[in-house]
């Protein structure tokens, strides 16, 4: 197959489109750090804390709706070992941000952190908020490696170049309107991105419908006509996987940066959780695309397409199955816009997860521990710096991803694994200290390391109950992950508890403080009655 021109014309095209608004958006965010009170730095990272509602919901919407989901979740559909109860993405995602509109955006926004990891920071002081702060910037990097990933291999199938040209252009164009303009670059750049992937995913459906190769997805939903049926299997053994996997897409979600980025630029506490809500719709209603084209490449006779036999399975091409279907069952100027929305979702998505892990490294890193009288255009650069750096790292590892889905669900993971319990109790656990997070963190790193992880090549050394070797490797048909979620939140709570009876009632000297427990909850006292008036106002 030789180089697409057209295709890589409209490529240029469209990436030029995405920079030249990003330039553009730039210039506003300059002008707003002009008139902005604040510190010029909080622009960068929040957008002054105006961003309205409907680009608020746009711009969440865009960030979840990525290369990962799009791409994996058609990925999942189409594997006949998975299927669409495999599918958590959209759902998961959906009730990620109701959950959040109810219960996380409030007390964040009330509050005006400036990113998830204040809170901590405040409670806890700098070393759990500093070990906290690893797995959040390796979720956004895993992520952004995924979804990068996902362009790569679209761009190979339909246009035939090679992955590292498309993640490489990928990567330049994504760093650098993020480095122009910040939050505001992101933002305006999401609008025409998610207007984008709406209208040419959509646009591809009904081609692959009326394509003669494709059999009624009713039919092959429950009967095996090419491969298993597509709507998928759950067995009693992998009931406590699915379990994992669930509950890491849904909880995983409420401690990403990105989420907080968004309801902490919104201009009202308000406005965050109606923001929530919608783009909780907007992402389940971008989810069916992706879904419909698993079912229907599944339901597809390959050997009647110009791909032909063995099938895209038995090739291991899975990770691409939505862009073998734009390829093969679809026209050439359907599947060159299909190609678009996938860059348009990769785009949205690689520029919130730079954002958001420079922002946490240049405000509760670099600003209040490394150099803590750091002046404002210092940690300016500080944000940029890390846009490049941790661009680069995310560059080089969608080069080596084999899995699409595998790092998506990897960067949940550890926000769920590492994050979640420690993120409830430090917001809705009065009495949570760091003595307790740190023995949370000690407990979760050895239940979660200890089922071991197969995309980490990390083996098991803890068994839990129907542990087996498969393939051989370890599977743990045990729902681990959420056990030590649980068990990390009561231990939290328990040794919290207990450190604070034993300072309090003087059983332990104050010298031995050294999470400084009662300058905390003086500081909680003082802060209280503003609490309530910033509550009362929004």
């Amino acid at each position: 197959m030789a180089l697409h021109i057209p295709g890589l014309v409209a490529v240029v095209v469209f990436y030029a489109v995405i920079l030249i608004t990003g330039i553009w958006a730039a210039k506003i965010s300059k002008k707003e750090e002009k008139k902005y009170v604040g510190e010029r730095s909080e622009v960068s990272m929040l957008g002054g804390r105006n961003l309205g509602i409907w680009l608020g919901i746009f711009t969440t919407t865009a960030t979840w709706v990525g290369g990962g989901y799009i791409l994996g979740t058609a990925e999942l559909v189409y594997l006949p070992s998975k299927g669409l109860l495999w599918a958590t993405g959209p759902v998961g995602y959906t009730i990620s941000l109701i959950l959040g509109g109810f219960f996380f955006a409030g007390p964040m926004r009330a509050k005006k952190y400036v990113t998830v990891i204040d809170p901590f920071q405040k409670k806890f002081g700098n070393i759990v908020s500093s070990i906290l702060v690893l797995p959040l910037v390796m979720s956004d990097i895993f992520w952004a490696a995924c979804i990068l990933g996902a362009l790569g291999g679209t761009m190979k199938v339909i246009l035939d170049i090679k992955s590292l040209y498309s993640i490489l252009l990928s990567s330049i164009v994504a760093i650098c309107y993020t480095l122009l303009g910040g939050l505001y670059s992101v933002v305006y750049t999401d609008v025409i991105q998610l207007i984008f992937i709406f209208f040419t995913l959509w646009l591809c459906i009904p081609f692959f419908l009326i394509n003669p190769a494709v059999t009624n997805i009713w039919y092959t939903a429950t009967h095996e006509v090419y491969q298993a049926p597509w709507i998928g299997f759950l067995e009693l053994e992998d009931a406590g996987i699915w379990l994992d996997e669930f509950f890491v897409t849904c909880l995983g979600g409420l401690c990403c940066q990105p989420f907080y980025q968004r309801v902490l630029a919104s201009s009202s506490v308000k406005h965050a959780k109606i923001m929530c809500l919608v783009s909780g719709i907007f992402c389940l209603s971008l989810g069916i695309p992706p879904m419909l084209i698993g079912a229907m490449a599944a339901s597809t006779d390959w050997n009647q397409t110009s791909h032909g036999l063995p099938t895209p399975f038995h090739k291991g091409e899975g990770k691409n199955i939505l862009p073998l279907m734009l390829e093969h069952l679809c026209p050439t100027y359907v599947s060159i816009i299909g190609i678009g929305a996938v860059a348009a979702a990769v785009m949205s998505s690689v520029d919130s997860a730079l954002l958001s892990s420079s922002s946490m490294f240049a405000s509760n890193i670099y600003k209040n521990i490394i150099r803590k009288k750091a002046s404002d255009q210092e940690v300016l650069w500080a944000i940029r710096a890390a846009i490049l750096v941790f661009g680069i790292i995310a560059m080089s590892l969608a080069m080596a991803s084999s899995s699409i889905y595998e790092l998506w669900f990897l960067s949940l993971d550890l926000l769920f694994s590492l994050v979640f319990a420690q993120l409830v109790c430090v917001l809705f656990i009065p009495v949570s200290n760091g003595y307790g997070a740190i023995a949370g963190l000690i407990m979760q790193l050895t239940m979660r390391l200890g089922g071991g992880d197969s995309a980490l090549h990390i083996p098991p050394f803890i068994c839990y109950p129907g542990c087996s070797i498969k393939h051989n490797s370890y599977v743990q048909s045990f729902p681990f992950k959420t056990l030590s979620v649980v068990v990390t939140f009561l231990t939290i709570v328990i040794v919290s508890s207990l450190a604070s009876l034993l300072f309090h009632r003087g059983l332990l000297p104050v010298r031995w403080d050294i999470c400084n427990l009662q300058i905390n909850s003086r500081n909680r006292n003082q802060e209280e009655p503003a609490e309530e008036i910033c509550l009362g106002n929004s």
